[in-house]
């Protein structure tokens, strides 16, 4: 098993590395860029976020963040994402991810194998796969709780009572080659991003997925929460394809060595 993981950890690794050098920072998030190999169409008439028979991988979402945290926006980031400064906090959301950040993600629920929503399940190592089953998606972890997420592609409406969940309850639809999918009824057990941006049961989201080359995947996604934030923000970055990376056995709960580790930077 051990073995087996140090494998799987060099393919994630490697597809990462091969990503980043492959394709330079100035160039990496123009659409005309990247693998010349055609996106692949599914029985649905859909692009498919999947690989084929003879290119297996999956998509490896650790190079982006939902704003840019830096001097300068990110090249892994869509052009859509704010800097850190112009996100609209409300003053208690932007005390509370102050206080998150200056402990460098110590207590970020996804290290304790929780579930993680919104744009923080696309950050989960050992990558993303999502199936197309035409009339829902299923976004499914590798790492983490090794959980998945479903979007209901079928035409209905929300219902009147959403019991508040960790990935909330989604409803998408198709728009040319992308697809756009509305999320209700969050819990509030879990970071919405790696970066610790805070929000209450009041979120709604709307994301959305396109596939403009083989080998990567754009992920925008825009925040409302009235409780945490003073208007709707976008942010998103691009997913890369990490060719030969297939899911293998992981359960976060056996062995599960961050919540010691995670300390914070101050301590």
């Amino acid at each position: 098993m051990i073995r087996r993981f140090i494998r799987i950890s060099y393919k994630v690794i490697t597809a990462s590395l091969f990503s980043f050098f492959l394709f330079p920072l100035s160039a990496f998030p123009q659409d005309e860029e990247g693998d010349s190999m055609p996106v692949p169409r599914n029985e649905f008439g859909h692009p498919s976020f999947a690989g084929t028979p003879e290119r297996v991988g999956n998509w490896q979402g650790l190079l982006g963040t939902l704003a840019n945290r830096g001097p300068e926006r990110s090249q892994f980031n869509i052009p859509e994402a704010l800097m850190y400064d112009e996100v609209p906090f409300q003053p208690w959301a932007a005390e509370l991810h102050a206080e998150r950040r200056a402990k460098g993600g110590a207590y970020d629920p996804h290290t304790r194998c929780k579930p993680s929503g919104v744009a923080r399940m696309f950050h989960t190592p050992y990558g993303m796969e999502f199936l197309d089953l035409g009339d829902e998606m299923l976004f499914i972890n590798v790492g983490a709780p090794h959980s998945w997420r479903r979007i209901w592609v079928d035409g209905r409406t929300f219902p009147e009572d959403i019991e508040p969940g960790w990935y909330g309850y989604s409803i998408g639809h198709w728009e040319d080659d992308t697809l756009v999918v509305e999320t209700r009824g969050f819990n509030t057990g879990f970071w919405m991003s790696r970066g610790g941006y805070p929000h209450t049961e009041q979120l709604k989201t709307i994301e959305k997925f396109s596939r403009p080359s083989w080998d990567r995947l754009r992920y925008e996604v825009t925040i409302d929460d009235p409780g945490a934030y003073t208007q709707p923000w976008t942010g998103g970055w691009f997913m890369t394809w990490g060719e030969g990376v297939e899911p293998f056995d992981y359960l976060c709960q056996e062995n599960n060595l961050d919540p010691d580790r995670m300390l914070g930077i101050d301590q």
